[in-house]
């Protein structure tokens, strides 16, 4: 039996404390202690690789309340239990009332289906004398017959008594499959290892760690490399050969002496192989960007040489606009090149472009101002030579045509970002558009270009309208033909 759907949806929306205040009688104080308990229960889960169940008491004595449940990374099973929120009678969990009652640790089984059971291990949670609630973990019997099972549940009990006073959340982040786990005793003496910190070791050359201590000698002088995070002194990275480990040290004590610890190993080494491949890969495609961008201004510098030496105004005007579309595509090179991610934003290269085209096309003594608003619009590198034409062009048209016989203009960019995908407005302060314009009937080849790029190649629409001065309104879908910007 759950809660109602509404009262479940609240349930799950609420915190420990605003639950227990509202289907519980615990004070708040108590609430407290389950609230702090909870920050350590996931890594428990992990830890004893077993369903965790924290049950509570609800206003009415005869009904039982599962307030958290957590699944454990650490091992799969096709298991489906109770999930939080769920009312259980008391009598229907003999177990879990028997720790309310006697407020001490009880071991035993929950018939899952039909031959099939599961160990239960039932924890009392205290506040002072009384006891608060109870933590459940239910394994299944492969894990519990284990090898020193026993040792990771003493484990898991202390910290279900530790973590009443709150603990790290972050040193007991839960852990990922695969994780090595190595428990030690008071002593330092290891008297827990799991299969994955075996295998880890024996690829080491050290084939027995039961019984032996944590600082081991002939781990220690294999090490070739060690890294130490400062922000997690608990945490490092060791090289040992070719292998790469992260290892989480956690000290469990109690007025500084040592209780127990537990060391938590990863295998990151094809982790670290990738990373620096993705490196490698990134650098040279900055380079590549780089050279394009180089390349590109060279061939800008000789159709401007060509341009000089051309004494036709057709030509001189045809081939400046060229040089301006590849120097508009160069920006885009030059900012990919300065950056690991393959993404532009469209507001620092419209601005790049604006400072590079600009000057080319203005005299001296001409005040050309900038405006831009909105969010900046990040959208993938594959778009962004395209999108770099399309801004020449229209920054091009609006120097040309909207500014004659003026000193001084205004070109600016309002972007919008919408359910469906992005909003670029260009816009400037000049003269707007003739009365009877039509895009679609326009053959300027600027123009034409702009019309194919955001219609062809971009999947968008473009619309142009005067509104003190002309407005370029260009609307880019999020997902074109099925893909991702």
């Amino acid at each position: 039996m759950q809660l109602n759907t509404q009262d479940l949806s609240e349930f799950q929306n609420e915190t420990i404390t605003a639950a227990c205040r509202k289907y519980t009688k615990l004070t708040a104080m108590q609430s407290e202690v389950l609230k702090r308990l909870n920050s350590c229960l996931p890594f428990i889960a992990d830890l004893a690789h077993a369903y965790l169940y924290l049950y509570v008491r609800t206003k009415d004595d005869s009904k039982l309340l599962v307030l958290k449940h957590y699944r454990p990374h650490t091992f799969f099973t096709d298991i489906e239990l109770t999930g939080e929120g769920a009312l259980v009678s008391a009598v229907e969990e003999p177990l879990i009332t028997a720790a309310f009652e006697k407020g001490k640790f009880i071991q035993g089984q929950r018939e899952w289906r039909f031959g099939i059971n599961l160990e239960m291990y039932v924890q009392p949670i205290k506040s002072g004398n009384e006891v608060i609630g109870v933590v459940s973990m239910e394994t299944g019997h492969s894990y519990a017959s284990s090898s020193n099972y026993h040792q990771l549940m003493d484990t898991a009990v202390f910290l279900l008594e530790h973590g009443k006073k709150g603990l790290d959340r972050e040193q007991f982040r839960t852990m990922s499959p695969g994780t090595g786990i190595i428990i030690a005793d008071h002593s330092n003496r290891i008297v827990f290892a799991n299969l994955s910190a075996t295998r880890i070791y024996r690829s080491l050359g050290i084939t027995s760690l039961i019984g032996c201590r944590m600082s081991d000698r002939e781990l220690s002088a294999m090490l070739h490399k060690e890294t130490i995070d400062s922000s997690r002194p608990y945490e490092r990275e060791i090289q040992i050969r070719d292998i790469v480990l992260v290892q989480r040290d956690i000290k469990l004590e109690e007025a500084g002496v040592l209780q127990r610890r537990i060391m938590l190993l990863s295998d990151v080494s094809e982790l670290r192989k990738k990373e620096r491949e993705i490196k490698i890969k990134s650098a040279v495609i900055q380079e590549i960007h780089h050279r394009v961008k180089n390349n590109l201004q060279t061939i800008a510098s000789l159709l401007r040489l060509q341009a000089r030496r051309s004494k036709m105004p057709e030509v001189k005007s045809a081939l400046q606009e060229s040089t301006n579309r590849i120097l508009s595509m160069s920006v885009v090179h030059e900012f990919l090149s300065q950056q690991d991610a393959e993404e532009i934003k469209v507001i620092e290269v419209t601005r790049n472009i604006l400072n590079t085209v600009a000057p080319n096309m203005v005299s001296s003594d001409f005040q050309l101002e900038q405006a831009f608003d909105g969010p900046e619009v990040v959208l993938p590198s594959r778009t962004a030579s395209n999108l770099a034409v399309i801004i020449n062009e229209l920054i091009l048209n609006s120097i040309e045509h909207g500014f004659e016989g003026r000193d001084r203009g205004l070109i600016g960019l309002h972007t919008e970002e919408t359910a469906d995908g992005y909003v670029l407005e260009l816009y400037d302060d000049g003269c707007g558009l003739p009365a009877d314009f039509d895009l679609s009937k326009m053959r300027s080849l600027g123009l034409q270009i702009i019309r194919t790029l955001v219609a062809d190649d971009m999947g968008g629409e473009i619309e142009l309208f005067s509104r003190q001065g002309t407005h370029a309104k260009i609307t880019i879908p999020r997902n074109p033909e099925g893909g991702e910007y």
